[in-house]
């Protein structure tokens, strides 16, 4: 019995360990547990972070998108196939009872409170496979925070550094596609043709339909996630759907360091965080790989939510 005990333990050891090896190869994915993101390993690699382009902002304000700098990602880690879904915040929801906070949305001329997630001013139901929106920074941390108890593994959010990485899959393109906007349409839910018959979306926000995306996605506010093409990395709607909290704290300029792609963090309280990706609602400018969103950790908003990260040494 001895014997037969110890192969059976060190059969499941080795079995343990290959589902391990296999788990961390580039481009393989897995799921911690059922209500866990399922996670896409994504590959270490060096690339250029930025861009030299100032965007104009509504109010006058420019955007740094740089300056450029080379990152070193040494490690593989995993990133969120998907978007964090309303399906899976509703299961820390259960075992939590954390109350849906207000949100933002707006309203035609004007952003207005009272909101939340479970109703995002929609004008309908919102579905468990739609992304997980009208969520602060802070509540992404408490996710992550509790997921990470949960599965026993760490789960925190990307840093800047890798969501870029991430996104460009890769490439070294203006899309991770190539240069052809056009075809935004076919990886992302942006702001569209379609929108035009929703103007009340965007008056008086700075945006116009002249800067919406010359195609139609299929979808005028959130979509389910993974209904576009995925990126070169196997990533889902890291073109628009909802903007995507990171973990650092965000400058008006990137600081020199770290270029390691670990997160930039400042002592004391951190006023802006790094957000990416654009939403449902952005112009097609926003949706580039390099471009800088940034808002205060305490705002919730019908076009954001977040993507996991999990360490995998």
């Amino acid at each position: 019995m001895v014997k037969i005990y110890s192969y059976i333990t060190s059969a499941a050891a080795i079995l343990v360990f290959a589902l391990s090896a296999q788990a961390q190869t580039p481009g393989s994915t897995f799921q911690d547990c059922e209500t866990c993101p399922e996670m896409v390993v994504i590959p270490p690699g060096t690339f250029e972070m930025g861009s030299e382009h100032i965007e104009p902002m509504r109010g006058g304000d420019m955007r740094p998108q740089g300056p450029v700098r080379t990152v070193s990602i040494s490690t593989p880690y995993a990133a969120g196939k998907y978007e964090v879904t309303i399906g899976e915040w509703l299961a820390f929801v259960a075992d939590t009872n954390h109350a849906a906070t207000d949100c933002r949305a707006w309203g035609g001329e004007g952003q207005r409170m009272g909101n939340t997630f479970e109703d995002p001013d929609f004008g309908r139901p919102v579905l468990d496979e739609e992304p997980m929106m009208c969520v602060y920074w802070t509540e992404a941390q408490e996710y992550v925070t509790w997921l990470s108890k949960q599965t026993g593994e760490t789960y925190r959010l990307l840093t800047e550094a890798e969501w870029e990485w991430a996104a460009k899959g890769g490439t070294d393109t203006e899309w991770f596609w190539g240069e052809d906007d056009t075809k935004i349409c076919e990886y992302g839910n942006v702001l569209d043709q379609a929108a035009a018959d929703r103007e009340d979306l965007i008056v008086g926000s700075g945006t116009s339909m002249t800067m919406a995306a010359q195609c139609n996605d299929g979808y005028v506010l959130a979509a389910p996630v993974g209904q576009y093409k995925p990126n070169p990395f196997g990533l889902y709607d890291v073109v628009g759907n909802v903007w995507e909290w990171t973990q650092d704290c965000s400058p008006i300029f990137y600081p020199d360091e770290p270029v390691d792609g670990s997160a930039f963090e400042v002592d004391g309280q951190c006023e802006k965080r790094a957000i990416r990706g654009g939403s449902w609602r952005s112009r097609v400018s926003r949706h580039k790989p390099f471009f800088r969103g940034r808002d205060p950790e305490r705002t919730s908003y019908h076009l954001f939510g977040f993507r996991v990260a999990r360490d995998l040494e």
